[in-house]
């Protein structure tokens, strides 16, 4: 690990990072989604063939029963009670955010509210490359469905025998998901966007992806709904002298294992800073005043994930403004989030924790809002109606009030 100078480039770098913004990635996206909005799955079979190395027909894109079926042979039986104790934390924790409709009224018939409606259709994408992440089914579904999404379908790039991973199919099976493609990268993310033939078009897409995929979500906003613009995963650990350094050590080598991963310490001592820098290859250190300091500099960061190791990490977390997701205490390693405690894991990267929320339920509602006037409410507002259409040159405006009292 390199320990930072305050003022070094390299942590403003860190702090001002970016998910992707090289040219050649943004160039070969675009290429590929205008051909899939062009020419739908025969684009889609091509970049299928080209880039995962399988030859797929239309007809072999749509995941079927007997394939399911067939996954459920490769799965043990003590799986499935493991994922019944996630399913119900995760159901636990975004019951909370479900919301009712609301309206206000006044005395003279005035009558405003706020509807929630579920997003119709939902694609969610699932990273099978280097190894399947079959937890981001569940902890991308599930919000989904508590929000009443009717309507989810899943993409996963397929492996060399155009089979997607059994247990993303249980998982995906046992949560009825609608549809299940085998498609990967940014040519599944403008299938998607758009449609094919053979792929329905969504209103929003969601879940994690390499550079090509974040670059394809980026691209093809506007024509759907996404989650958010997601690099590398991230761990920011705040500790000091009184903080285990094995815990520290281990959760720190937990981010080498993804791809392009970030990890920093932020430490109050220098004796603990170098103790862990025998210890870790990757990742940087930096020294901070005090706890305090320690905590502007995380919020300067805006780590997906932030663990406080320190012996009264409660005492931190309300000064904590930007972060995914927030790990207090010695005994809630980044890994409980990932896959178990209930809160998704799909969180902002990249800084995008300033601006960006961890998905949830709210990422799979949209309001609607609603106005009932009565004539006594309308008229009393006629007069300033009149005056703001007069002041913006808009009359046409004002003669829709004043012809309901004509």
């Amino acid at each position: 690990m390199k320990i930072l100078r305050l003022s070094s480039k390299e942590l403003q770098k860190i702090c001002s990072r970016v998910y992707c913004n090289k040219k050649r990635i943004e160039e070969k996206v675009r290429r590929i989604v205008e051909e899939v909005h062009l020419n739908g799955d025969e684009a889609l079979l091509k970049f299928t063939k080209k880039f995962d190395g399988v030859k797929l027909t239309a007809k072999d894109l749509r995941v079927s029963e007997s394939e399911i079926n067939g996954a459920y042979q490769n799965i043990e039986p003590a799986f499935f009670d493991i994922l019944k104790a996630i399913f119900e934390n995760i159901e636990r924790f975004y019951k909370k955010e479900l919301k009712k409709p609301w309206r206000v009224k006044d005395g003279d018939g005035a009558e405003l509210g706020r509807l929630f409606r579920p997003i119709e259709k939902v694609g969610i994408y699932i990273p099978s490359g280097t190894a399947p992440l079959v937890s981001t089914v569940y902890m991308t579904v599930l919000p989904a469905k508590l929000a009443g999404v009717e309507r989810i379908v899943i993409a996963s790039p397929p492996n060399k025998s155009c089979q997607i991973d059994s247990n993303i199919l249980v998982v995906a099976n046992i949560l009825k998901v609608s549809e299940i493609y085998k498609m990967g990268g940014a040519q599944a993310i403008a299938a998607l966007a758009f449609g094919t033939k053979t792929v329905p078009r969504v209103d929003k897409i969601v879940g994690p992806g390499n550079a090509y995929v974040t670059e394809a979500k980026r691209q093809v906003f506007g024509y759907a709904d996404i989650d958010m613009l997601a690099g590398p995963s991230e761990v920011v650990i705040i500790a000091n002298q009184f903080s285990n350094p094995k815990f520290v050590i281990e959760d720190l080598r937990a981010q080498s294992e993804h791809s392009g991963g970030l990890s920093i310490l932020i430490t109050t001592s220098r004796r603990f800073a170098n103790l862990i820098k025998k210890e870790v290859e990757r990742g940087y250190i930096i020294l901070a005043r005090n706890l305090d300091h320690a905590v502007e500099i995380a919020n300067s960061i805006a780590p997906e994930h932030l663990e406080i190791l320190t012996n009264k990490p409660k005492r931190l977390l309300k000064k904590i403004k930007n972060a995914g997701a927030v790990f207090l205490g010695p005994y809630s390693p980044t890994a409980i989030g990932d896959y178990w405690a209930g809160p998704s894991h799909v969180l902002p990267t990249c800084g995008t924790a300033r601006f960006f929320s961890g998905l949830g339920v709210k990422d799979f509602i949209k309001t609607t809002h609603f106005v009932s006037y009565s004539k006594k409410a309308l008229d009393k507002a006629r007069q300033s109606i009149e005056k703001l259409t007069s002041l913006e040159k808009l009359p046409r405006h004002f003669e829709s009030v004043k012809v309901r009292f004509d």
